[in-house]
Order: C-alpha cells, then structure tokens, then sequence
C-alpha cells in the first residue's frame, strides 16, 4: 500500500517540530550552563530570542506583507497585550533560569505539572469549573511529580522553585490570553502574536536585566559569539512556525501525542548528552504516573469538546439530508448539501474541535494545556 505524498508530509512536520523541540532545549541547556558554552545570564538570552522573533515578525508583516497586521487600538494594546506579554516575559525568564541549576530531565518532569496549573489559575479566573474527575486527575498528576522530585539525585531547590513558578506564569499567561484576547474577538496568529507580544516581553524583561545581569556582566568577561546566539534564536523562532504548520496539518490531539513522544526523546538525549542529567527508577516511576494522569485529563478535555460539538454536527446532519430528500422530490434548485442557506461552507464543522479550542500558537490566542512556550524553552 503506498502511502500519499500528505502524509508523508504530515509526518515530516511533526519529526521537524520534534527535532527542533527537542534540540532548542537543549541547546538552550548548553549555551546557559557553567559546563559548557558558559553564558549563565538566561535574561539576556531570553531577550536577544524576543528581540531577534520581534524584528522578523516586523519585517514579514510591514515589509514583505505576508500577512496583515490586525487592528489594535490603544486599549486592547493596554488592556490586553501588556499584561499578557508581562507573564509570557516571566514563564520564559524563570524557565531558563532553571537550566543553570537542575537537570534538563528533571525540568521536563516537573512540565507535568503544566495541565495542573492551567486548570487551577482557570477555575480562580472563571474560565473552568472544579470538578470531581479532572481534580482526581490533577492530584495524580502532582503525587506523580512529587515522587519523581523525591528521587532526583541532582535535586536543587533553588532551581526547582524557578521552574514552577516559570510553570504557573505561563499558566495565567495562557489563562489571560483566553479571557481578555477572546473577549475583545482578536484572533492573532504566530507572527502577528509576534509581531505584538515579543517587543512588549523585551521590555519587561529590560528591568529585571537592568538589575540582576548588567551589573554582572559589566565584572564578568562574559563571551559572546555571534552564530551562536543567532543559530539558537533561529532555531526558537522556527519551532514556533512548525507547531503552526503541524496544528494546522493534523489538530491538537496529535501534537498532544508528539509532545508526548518528545518528552521522553528529550529525557533519553539529555543523560546521554550531559551526563549529570542522571534519571533514577524512581524518576521515572513517578513521571509516568503523572503522564498517566495528563493522558486522562487531555482525554476528558477532548471528549469534553467534542461531546459539545456533536449537537451541532447532527443537526447540520440531519438539515442536508433533509435538503436532499427535498431537492430529489421536487426537482427544483437549491443551494449545495454542504453549504448554508448563506452560502457559507460548513465542511469546517466537522473539523477537529481541539484545534479551534487549544491550538497552542506561541505565544497563542487560544488556551492550551501542552505546556509552556517554546520560544526559549
């Protein structure tokens, strides 16, 4: 049976979006860590990635016109963008400074905690309701990350604190994006969310350099070389763009089970890589009872969504079938089965309803539950 050339694309995107992933967090590891490239100031390295994605993003919007900037007024901007952009800018600087003190195994382990965190600042924000199921789920996920961190050889709770913390920001981050962007009816895709949300990050993230790191670099021969830092932004930015073409090729689900997939790649690749990045039996047990839980809270999410969806279908279902019926006994002309009385296609309907609701585009206009950012992580 030969396969299409669709599928084989399919699957092209989603071994790019898992090599890319997978490599700018570990490049990201190595250009931080003391070990190796030596360039602990992860501010700095955050900003030249919003710096660097913000300037592409002006150039393919205002300069090339490959897609149209959106209307943004001055309260959106204030009301919106801004607060928004202020937690994007905080996930991203606690999460890569967890690199300079934990392990990068340990680090994807404690991203379990990811659905935990988007489902609790939900409830506090309104946006969901605490149910019985999905609390059983989220206690899983934490005893399974608990266990993993008690068996942690390496464990640093300096290095832990910054990753969680990283972890709940992107949370609200995403939570905020939900109430405040949706609300006003502005949908952004990655490079107008670009375009938008890095230059306002690279400003917040000014004020913390200002303090913390440009002192320090000021006494400290820091080294800087130029392919490395654009190599690795390039590479942040083009994972970005892959995670938008594998949602828009296959649906969130699928992306779930490839992030999945990419976690335990990345923790197999990081001990052997850096060989601090020991895993015990116990680190791996307790993993996989948190993973078991995520698998059942993307499940309930999923059946959620689409159980709401299904209303809908059958009664599109149930009006062409009736158009039909009435089209072949009367012989007269009426509008095609698979268009509304508008004329208005409703092929999209039957569409994976996970795409519309937890896209992840980075940084993204709907929730999402796959974890945090991945344009420094």
């Amino acid at each position: 049976m030969m396969i299409s050339k669709e599928l084989l694309l399919t699957y092209f995107y989603l071994l790019v979006y898992i090599v890319l992933s997978s490599g700018v967090i570990l490049y990201n590891k190595w250009v931080l860590s003391p070990k190796y490239f030596n360039f602990p100031l992860p501010i700095t390295l955050t900003m030249i990635h919003m710096g660097f994605s913000g300037l592409v993003a002006f150039f393919l919007i205002r300069v090339f016109k490959v897609v149209l900037p959106v209307k943004m007024t001055l309260e959106i901007y204030a009301t919106c963008v801004i607060p928004i952009s202020a937690f994007f800018a905080a996930s991203l600087w606690f999460g890569n400074t967890a690199y300079l003190f934990i392990s990068v195994a340990f680090i994807q382990m404690l991203k379990a905690l990811m659905p935990v965190a988007t489902f609790f600042m939900a409830v506090i924000c309104g946006t969901d309701k605490l149910r019985c199921d999905v609390f059983l789920n989220m206690f899983l996920v934490s005893v399974g990350v608990v266990i993993s961190s008690y068996g942690e050889i390496h464990f640093n709770v300096v290095g832990t604190v910054y990753q969680v913390t990283g972890i709940f920001a992107e949370a609200l981050r995403l939570v905020l994006t939900q109430v405040l962007l949706q609300k006003k009816g502005l949908t952004l895709n990655p490079i107008t969310s670009l375009y938008y949300i890095a230059p306002c990050s690279f400003v917040f993230l000014f004020i913390p350099w200002y303090l913390l790191e440009k002192p320090e670099m000021e006494v400290t021969q820091i080294q800087f070389n130029f392919w490395i830092f654009f190599s690795n932004a390039l590479c942040a930015l083009a994972l970005n763009f892959s995670i938008f073409l594998v949602i828009g090729r296959t649906g969130a689900v699928t992306i779930r089970v490839a992030g999945v997939l990419k976690d335990w790649i990345l923790i197999s690749l990081s001990t052997l890589i850096f060989p601090e990045s020991t895993i015990t039996t116990l680190n791996i047990t307790g993993y996989a009872i948190a993973l078991c839980g995520v698998v059942m809270y993307n499940y309930l999410k999923i059946k959620e969504v689409r159980a709401s969806q299904l209303p809908v279908d059958t009664m599109l279902d149930r009006t062409a079938k009736e158009l039909k019926m009435e089209k072949k006994s009367s012989h007269l002309y009426l509008p095609d089965d698979n268009a509304d009385l508008g004329g208005n296609s409703t092929k999209s309907d039957s569409s994976d309803p996970m795409v519309d609701e937890e896209a992840p585009l980075i940084p993204s206009t709907r929730i999402s539950h796959l974890g945090r950012s991945n344009l420094s992580s």
